[in-house]
């Protein structure tokens, strides 16, 4: 397979999975071509080489920076913004869960918090239900967050390491 090839599908299969991720198709997209190019790109260049709008493409560019997932990175003698995408699969990684946590599962945590305190007689049938589901929700989304924690801490030698024997 020739590498404009190659480096097309990876382009737009990631784009397919940034979908799992929380992001949209164009953020991953724009986030694949600037992870499998050795130099920062421009917007220009992310234009062209995506087939996309310099709207779409800035959108996008802000998103991919609020997620840690790309930076703004200055060229000498050139006054065109360029970017460039962290290369460290790992740390990419981190920072996809980090940002899931926070936007999903800890908006989700303070939810539970607020419902299990329902008001009325805990004696109640209907009442007692509610709040076993809601507390046992809340159990699991709190040991998700702790498990989540461990992993952003974690170097990743460690972490393979932990899976590897998890998975025995």
């Amino acid at each position: 397979m020739k590498l404009t090839d190659a480096k097309q599908q990876f382009i737009s299969n990631w784009g397919a999975f940034g979908t799992n991720w929380g992001i949209n198709r164009t953020m991953a997209q724009i986030h694949a071509l600037l992870l499998v190019n050795p130099d920062p790109l421009t917007q220009d260049e992310i234009m062209e080489e995506l087939n996309i709008s310099r709207g779409n493409v800035n959108m996008n560019i802000r998103e991919l920076i609020n997620w840690g997932l790309v930076e703004r990175v200055l060229m000498t003698g050139e006054r065109k913004e360029y970017f460039a995408a962290e290369k460290d699969i790992w740390k990419v990684v981190k920072q996809i869960v980090k940002e899931r946590k926070k936007r999903e599962l800890e908006p989700m945590l303070q939810l539970l918090d607020r419902l299990e305190e329902v008001e009325g007689d805990k004696k109640d049938k209907n009442i007692k239900a509610f709040v076993d589901t809601i507390s046992g929700i809340k159990k699991l989304g709190r040991q998700a967050d702790k498990t989540l924690d461990t992993m952003i801490r974690a170097e990743e030698s460690w972490f393979v390491g932990s899976l590897m024997k998890m998975i025995k």
